[in-house]
């Protein structure tokens, strides 16, 4: 296992998916959530949005996938906390990510705090929020 950097300011890895009928239709299977208005683009106009839009909950698990995949083993989930803003458009690309904004060291390991958020290839920010992670060690 390589060495985590919890240097205050360090970005995590964004964990990056396109935005498109194919990963929603596959989250939406596993979940039991074939709502109109993610699957269908004119449900999507119909509520004011250029094309059908993601589940929030999907950017959610994205935000658990960054955080997982840069923990690897070495670390745990304490705690994840977020506001959606603007939900995900169908074709455009979604990345999470995540920054650290402080570190503290418990008996346990760190404790370390991080500014997350999910973004589109726009520039729009559609999810902001903050998690507690314990790296071990």
């Amino acid at each position: 296992m390589s060495q985590i950097d919890l240097t205050p300011g360090y970005e995590v890895p964004p964990f990056v998916r396109k935005a498109d009928f194919d990963s929603w239709n596959r989250y939406a299977a596993v979940n039991d959530e074939f709502v109109p208005i993610h699957m269908d683009d004119e449900a999507g106009r119909e509520a004011g949005f250029p094309t059908a839009i993601a589940m929030g909950n999907l950017a959610f698990s994205y935000l658990h996938c960054m955080l997982r995949s840069w923990l690897n083993e070495g670390g745990e989930i304490r705690k994840i906390g977020v506001q959606y803003r603007q939900p995900a458009i169908r074709k455009t690309t979604v990345a999470a990510r995540g920054k650290i904004s402080g570190v503290n060291k418990t008996a346990e390991g760190s404790e370390v705090e991080l500014e997350l958020w999910v973004d589109d290839d726009t520039g729009r920010v559609l999810v902001n929020g903050n998690a507690t992670v314990l790296v071990k060690g």
